[in-house]
């Protein structure tokens, strides 16, 4: 059957499915949304603290750094305290690898060739399956083997594929199939070229990143660019926004970006103006105080927010909610589509915040009757 709008339809490329803990990826699972911690591993209650927040902006799967024994010997009070599954990032030392699958780590992020001898490996990946652990091999652009680099001269789309051709084989030649691959760059042109390439070469779940991607507003629009293209053409089965900023930003931005896209779907959606002097109202400042206040929205709902009756009407009538500015200190509110009654400037950002929770609750129960009905 053919689409209403095809012109918004993706199709995703065919990946198989592997399990990170309890969560699918890659298959026809949603796209899952990842990000990493920055506190001290060593620091339990610092890093659980640190999750929590992550887990309550909607993160899938969380990434957590372990450098050193004091990390993987905390990490075991971190995984069991986690909601979430977590993924132990393992740079070079093998044993670190070891320690954090005996400790709970659903996935291990490693670069095989980088933890030592092929005895190294087939130890890593003996402690994998009797773990149930998936793992993750990271190319990066920037710690690239010095080989490729002499090869190439320099990092390039082929360089970062044939590295992670090579680590994939390293897994296969021990019969370890559930794995997922990265080839991130900061280069936005590198790091899609990679993954298409790479996207053509293999049949795993892909991990996208643009690695080093800034800060919150620079970084946002640079993932932005590069893994909007990789999404738009269907290659992607898990994301991390890599930004300057806190996790918890890294989860909302990724959210956002597969909410543009019709991926995902989850909060309160917001269209809103960039405000002019015809503006009813301080649309900037509304916004800003409704999307913090409404953070703590998980159903999927949408909300326009438009100053004026020139595109207002028109926009409330594709959303839930719908807000738009009048004279006189006084607008319209709109309920699916239609007009339904005014509100004063003075009490409007509490109105519209009980609407969104009220609306948030109706489709809940809801879909909590239809799931009761189905069993």
């Amino acid at each position: 059957m053919s689409s209403i709008r095809p012109w918004r339809d993706i199709e995703r490329r065919k990946s198989r499915q592997i399990m990170v803990g309890k969560v699918p990826v890659g298959g026809d699972a949603p796209i899952t949304v990842q990000t990493m911690t920055n506190t001290l591993t060593s620091d339990a209650k610092a890093t659980i603290d640190q999750i929590r927040r992550c887990e309550d902006a909607g993160a899938d799967l969380i990434r957590v750094s372990c450098p050193d024994v004091e990390s993987t010997a905390a990490f075991r009070e971190i995984a069991r305290a986690a909601q979430v599954p977590l993924i132990a990032d393992i740079h070079f030392h093998y044993k670190r690898a070891l320690e954090a699958a005996d400790a709970g780590a659903a996935c291990l992020r490693i670069n095989p060739g980088n933890i030592g001898s092929d005895e190294r490996v087939a130890e890593v990946v003996r402690a994998a399956k009797a773990n149930g652990c998936a793992i993750r091999i990271g190319v990066n652009a920037g710690s690239l083997e010095r080989d490729l680099l002499e090869k190439y001269g320099e990092p390039c789309p082929e360089a970062l594929v044939e590295s992670a051709l090579h680590h994939i084989k390293l897994l296969q030649d021990h019969d370890f199939h559930e794995f997922k691959v990265a080839v991130k760059a900061s280069d936005v042109f590198l790091a899609v070229a990679a993954y298409q390439g790479l996207a053509e070469a293999v049949d795993c779940p892909l991990h996208l990143g643009i690695t080093e991607a800034g800060g919150l507003i620079g970084g946002t629009v640079k993932s932005s660019i590069g893994m909007g293209m990789l999404l738009w053409s269907g290659i992607g089965d898990t994301l991390r926004v890599s930004l300057s900023a806190e996790p918890e930003e890294e989860v909302r931005v990724g959210f956002e970006m597969l909410k543009t896209l019709g991926l995902r779907t989850r909060g309160v959606r917001v269209v809103s103006c960039p405000s002019c002097a015809r503006q009813g109202f301080d649309v900037i400042r509304t916004v800003e105080a409704l999307e913090a206040r409404l953070q703590h929205i998980k159903t999927p709902i949408s909300l326009s927010v438009l100053g004026c009756v020139v595109n207002g009407p028109g926009e409330a009538r594709e959303t839930d909610i719908g807000l738009t500015g009048g004279g006189n200190g006084k607008h319209m509110v709109y309920l699916s589509g239609v007009t339904d009654h005014v509100i004063q400037s003075e009490t409007m950002l509490d109105h519209i915040v009980g609407l969104v929770e009220a609306k948030a609750a109706e489709m809940e129960a809801a879909n909590a009757a239809l799931e009761q009905a189905a069993e």
